[in-house]
């Protein structure tokens, strides 16, 4: 019986193959929208998907300005940050966060379904969120997918 059949191929950096891809945030709701960007994010939907590796792809997103929340969560939904010093806890609204800079709330959910470590840092520098459909990535030559054919 030949047992080398049997060895698990993993993935290194040099075997990684990553692309550009952009992703249309209209009329989409906000965490469907997150959840599968994570995954792509992370690399999930590809054959040689390594846990300790980023092998996912890069994420632009666009139009973010057009995404949605369901039932009354733009405004009974709170976002709490801390800036460190005693007293420094801050909390916002979707909706005010919206009115700020709608890429900030598309970043805030991505971020929150990505791993808390050193490899979810790294994999949201791969995550570009734009308002409007115009980005400065067409030098990469990014491909458009449809973020609802990913499960």
């Amino acid at each position: 019986m030949d047992t080398l059949s049997y060895k698990t191929k993993s993935a290194t950096r040099e075997t990684i193959n990553k692309e550009w891809v952009v992703v249309d945030a209209t009329d989409m709701v906000l965490g469907r929208l997150s959840s599968r960007v994570a995954k792509l994010l992370r690399g999930k939907l590809k054959p040689n998907f390594t846990p300790n590796l980023d092998c996912g792809d890069n994420v632009i997103v666009i139009n973010a300005e057009k995404i949605k929340l369901t039932g009354k969560k733009w405004d009974d939904r709170v976002i709490f940050t801390h800036s460190g010093y005693p007293g420094g806890q801050r909390e916002i609204t979707p909706a005010a966060m919206y009115a700020k800079d709608p890429t900030k709330l598309v970043y805030h959910a991505v971020k929150g379904m990505l791993p808390k470590n050193k490899l979810g840092r790294k994999l949201l520098r791969n995550l570009f969120v734009y308002v409007g459909p115009e980005h400065k990535h067409e030098a990469q030559k990014p491909k458009n997918i449809d973020i609802n054919t990913i499960k």
